[in-house]
């Protein structure tokens, strides 16, 4: 484990942030339009979703750059910007975070399947170095592959980001099977520990899919089998379509109810996912400061 991210862990849990794409929607993202472009076209609303959740008391933010890989943008138009937008993505979470925070960088799945044989390993090796190495020039304090739901590819853009020298967390998506414990592809916590554990991140974990409390055992399976520090990023529940509209029901008051155990369970940073928002993160920190 690197030595960044045991300092940061010693004092017990670590607030994160939480949703990034729900923020950008409220502030205007019209449906064909790439979220990771606002760090060229709106850089000032990136900025606002960021120091927004640092003033909510996030002790690590991410970036605006989770589909920000040449496959992603390039159903876009924009596979040529893949360096301009991850550079561009970190430089504004480190302006909005100053010294209050720590700068994480997202790295998100490639949207193409290799069971289907959309694309190869080497494929996704290339694209996910391209972006690792961009990120890494605009050197934020680590890196987050997140929102993961085929473990060989998160396996390869894991590697990539480690290649960079950066602190790196790793992620997957639980929400298939009868006790919604798997992965998209059968895959259970256990395994997704022992290939990241053998691959050599610095903190695994689990964001999306579901709401927290089956975020829970989750995590208390990945601690008897690991002790590397984990990440967990709830939604706020399961959405629901209304009037095309897609919502989340759990309040943050409700969302917290649940913070006590995950803790209990092993977890050693905690934020939320889809349809959190700044009201979250501050209910979050008021509880993790009452444990």
């Amino acid at each position: 484990m690197h030595a960044f991210i045991a300092d940061l862990i010693k004092n017990g849990p670590v607030l994160t942030d939480g949703s990034w794409g729900t923020q950008i929607m409220k502030r205007g993202l019209q449906p064909r339009e790439s979220v990771d472009s606002w760090n060229l076209t709106h850089p000032e609303k990136v900025e606002e979703v960021a120091r927004e959740y640092v003033d909510a008391g996030s002790r690590i933010i991410l970036t605006n750059t989770f589909g920000a890989n040449r496959y992603v943008l390039g159903k876009f138009g924009l596979a040529d910007k893949v360096a301009e937008i991850n550079i561009k993505g970190v430089e504004i979470s480190k302006k909005a975070a100053g010294t209050r925070a720590y700068v994480f960088a997202s790295m998100g799945p490639s949207g193409k399947l290799l069971l289907t044989k959309d694309v190869t390993e080497d494929d996704l090796r290339e694209i996910f170095e391209e972006q690792a190495q961009a990120i890494a020039k605009a050197a934020p304090d680590a890196i987050v592959v997140e929102t993961m739901m085929d473990l060989a590819e998160a396996r390869i853009a894991a590697t990539a980001a480690i290649q960079t020298g950066l602190p790196v967390i790793a992620c997957m998506v639980f929400d298939s099977g009868k006790l919604k414990d798997r992965t998209m592809m059968g895959t259970t916590p256990e395994q997704v520990v022992e290939v990241f554990s053998r691959i050599g991140v610095d903190a695994l974990g689990a964001n999306c899919g579901q709401g927290i409390e089956g975020f829970i055992p989750i995590c208390r399976r990945m601690r008897a089998v690991t002790e590397l520090p984990l990440w967990m990023k709830p939604n706020a529940g399961l959405p629901e379509r209304v009037e095309g509209q897609v919502v989340y029901r759990t309040t943050a008051q409700e969302f917290v109810r649940s913070v006590p155990e995950l803790v209990q369970a092993g977890a050693n940073f905690i934020g939320g996912c889809c349809g959190t928002e700044q009201a979250f993160i501050r209910e979050i920190g008021n509880t993790l400061k009452n444990l």
